[in-house]
């Protein structure tokens, strides 16, 4: 039996896997040693290159923290080009069919979106339906894929990530429903629709 994969896009050297899947893989911007590491490691311009990996490869693929720092638009030799749009291309052509995608990005208009000067790309509560059927909006910049939603939700960040036991999870929760923080940040779950391979 295959063992399931899971791609974390952004990674540095300690990339997530929130589905807890067999292989791990990381891809980023940077020069990482890949001698002492314990996932697969690639170098990636995200914002400019294709992913490395073939069509229908991985089960999942997160992406934390990073589509803030993805161009929206860039003009190369007078040629418009969509890096946001084509990476969300990208992942969607890595995926299974059923593939899921997780992301957490900063969410507009609140101030965790802005405060870094390399955030390029803003997401608002209502971005993602460029990329989710019924819609597909992002189609008429060239994106050639298809999500459904399966959970878009705006959250405070420390709350989604972190591995808390849970009696520590409930106890957190509750302070925070008696004294709110605020929500910063936009959680994206898609499943990839595509027809099955063989």
């Amino acid at each position: 039996m295959n063992k399931t994969k899971h791609l974390d896009l952004g990674c540095g050297s300690n990339p997530r896997n929130p589905f807890s899947a067999e292989e791990l893989y990381g891809v980023d911007i940077i020069d990482i040693n890949n001698l002492h590491l314990n996932f697969k490691y690639v170098k990636c311009n995200l914002s400019l290159d294709p992913l490395p990996f073939d069509d229908n490869y991985f089960d999942s693929v997160s992406a934390y923290d990073l589509f803030e720092h993805i161009l929206r638009v860039h003009i190369i030799n007078d040629k418009t080009k969509f890096p946001f749009v084509d990476l969300m291309s990208e992942v969607y052509r890595v995926l299974k069919p059923g593939g899921q995608l997780y992301a957490v990005t900063p969410v507009y208009p609140k101030e965790s979106a802005f405060v870094d000067p390399t955030h390029v790309n803003f997401i608002s509560k209502n971005t993602y339906k460029y990329f989710i059927t019924p819609h597909n909006w992002a189609k008429m910049y060239g994106f050639n894929g298809s999500f459904l939603k399966k959970r878009v939700s705006i959250e405070n960040f420390e709350m989604e990530v972190k591995n808390f036991s849970l009696i520590k999870l409930i106890i957190l929760k509750s302070i925070c429903f008696v004294f709110p923080r605020r929500k910063q940040h936009i959680v994206w779950h898609f499943t990839a629709l595509k027809d099955n391979v063989n």
